[in-house]
């Protein structure tokens, strides 16, 4: 997988290729907020919540927490 920045839905849809684009965004918030360290990692990153894209750094932290799509 190529390290970029992703929209949040882009990313979501690489983890559940086989969901609908809004429940795949759900799916994967739903994992990045049951993982405090990924949370607190993210915050330093400077990560808000309604952003839409994911930075290349973040995207990096999130694939260091939940694994690789």
């Amino acid at each position: 997988m190529k390290i970029r920045s992703y929209s949040k839905q882009e990313l979501a849809m690489l983890y559940f290729p086989d969901s609908d684009p809004r429940i795949a965004t759900n799916h994967l918030m739903r994992w990045i907020n049951r993982c405090p360290p990924l949370l607190e990692a993210l915050a330093k990153l400077h990560y808000r919540r309604s952003a839409k894209f994911f930075t290349t750094t973040q995207v990096t932290m999130i694939m260091e927490y939940l694994g690789e799509p």
